[in-house]
């Protein structure tokens, strides 16, 4: 296994030894914001990214992005209501 940074070409890496040994280094830079490619046989076969938190209009920014197409004013018998956050 090896891995590489996103902005780096992928390159003959590392053994899962010395991966597994560079983990805690490897968290650091995905903490500073790092992308990390892990590759095997330089295939990428996961990413390490950095956790962001997302509420529920993030995820649905795109598609409301032609908002002033809709109507989103709710109904008086039905008034809008708070929604869990998705990490919850």
């Amino acid at each position: 296994m090896q891995y590489a940074k996103q902005s780096q070409v992928t390159r003959p890496g590392k053994a899962v030894v010395e991966a597994k040994a560079n983990f805690s280094g490897l968290l650091a830079e995905v903490e500073a914001g790092e992308e990390i490619a892990v590759t095997r046989h330089g295939k990428v076969i996961a990413r390490m990214v950095p956790d962001h938190r997302r509420v529920a209009a993030d995820a649905f920014r795109d598609f409301w992005a032609d908002a002033d197409e809709f109507d989103l004013v709710a109904p008086e018998d039905k008034p809008a209501e708070d929604v869990a956050s998705l990490d919850d």
